[in-house]
């Protein structure tokens, strides 16, 4: 007993691989949790459905053990066996019509209320997608309140927000399980998708379209956050970069604003404005590097900044040369990019 005890598995562990910061049957989004009444509903039905089928194979496996074949039809008439073997056939057939009319009728009323969610969005947002990562531009009828981040995108819980999708180079497909299905980014032609948040934490999202050699290095880290903290979130993005306090910070804003790196990429209030490559101007603030191919830290900056295409083989940011004073310096600077 104690032996067989210790086999058992706890129902936790069993549903561990439907939970997490990207499982689409963790629903954190209205929009998700629609889509997941239509896979409870497809698991009812077919999985009633399979019930069904082994019942059948068991019962006729335990009639051929019997030793009762099918009985031998006369010309004239059915026999009672074959009248049986046809009501069941012809109930059969009318059960897998029900079920695809279930089916049918479930998915219509999910999209009808998918497009009802998207109705109104309170927050507009422009996602780029490059090879391999996100551009984050939320955007503002007025031009001082728009902002541009890269490979993170934080949004207000309870708050609709439409994302505008566009590609840079190739078909991506923008993908966050949690909050949404997928929505394809295809080169020329812009495609929407909206985000309704329920919970307050972080999640992560993919891009779920082969894109190339990184694809599986193309992610973006999701916060959602309550009112007042996107608000904050808000407000620190929209300032300039923070000004070098110590010599060494001093002296990597002037090899920044003076070197290659210039000319890929944006520091607000400096006079750095590539567009090339990821807004940096908050660098520091993010969770992770080069689209969460590695954490955010001072060792992982400055691994990514002396050799990029060992971390990230492919990427297009060069690899540039650099003295270690140079280097050191350069991460000092940008770790002070919050």
């Amino acid at each position: 007993m104690k032996g067989s005890r210790a086999l058992l598995v706890p129902p936790a562990a069993l549903l561990g691989g439907c939970r997490g910061i990207q499982a689409a049957l963790d629903p954190a989004g209205e929009q998700s949790r629609v889509i997941g009444s239509v896979w409870d509903l497809m698991l009812i039905v077919c999985g009633f459905m399979f019930a069904l089928v082994l019942l059948f194979i068991g019962w006729m496996l335990w009639r051929a053990w019997r030793g009762r074949g099918l009985a031998q039809a006369s010309e004239a008439a059915m026999s009672p066996h074959e009248r049986g073997l046809d009501l069941t056939l012809r109930g059969w057939s009318g059960l897998i019509v029900i079920g695809l009319f279930v089916l049918a009728t479930g998915s219509f009323l999910a999209d009808r209320k998918l497009a009802a969610l998207g109705a109104q969005p309170a927050l507009h947002v422009r996602i780029t997608a490059q090879q391999w990562w996100w551009e984050v531009e939320y955007q503002d009828a007025d031009a001082s309140q728009t902002l541009t981040t890269a490979n993170e995108l934080h949004l207000p819980v309870d708050r609709p927000t439409e994302i505008e999708l566009k590609s840079a180079d190739v078909i991506h497909s923008f993908w966050v399980p949690n909050l949404n299905g997928k929505t394809d980014l295809i080169p020329g032609r812009t495609n929407h998708i909206v985000l309704t948040s329920r919970r307050v934490g972080q999640l992560r999202g993919q891009c779920a379209e082969f894109c190339g050699l990184q694809h599986a290095h193309m992610a973006l880290d999701v916060t959602v956050d309550d009112a007042a903290g996107f608000e904050r979130w808000r407000q620190r993005q929209l300032q300039g970069a923070r000004a070098p306090m110590t010599p060494a910070q001093k002296a990597g804003a002037d090899f920044f604003v003076h070197s290659a790196c210039a000319m890929c990429h944006t520091i607000a209030g400096t006079g750095a404005g590539g567009k090339a490559g990821p807004d940096l101007t908050h660098l520091a603030s993010r969770r992770s590097i080069a689209a969460g191919t590695l954490p955010m830290n001072r060792g992982s900056l400055a691994a990514w900044i002396a050799d990029p295409q060992s971390q990230k083989p492919g990427t297009n940011m060069p690899t540039v040369d650099l003295t270690p004073d140079q280097l050191n310096v350069l991460v000092d600077y940008l770790m002070a990019l919050e």
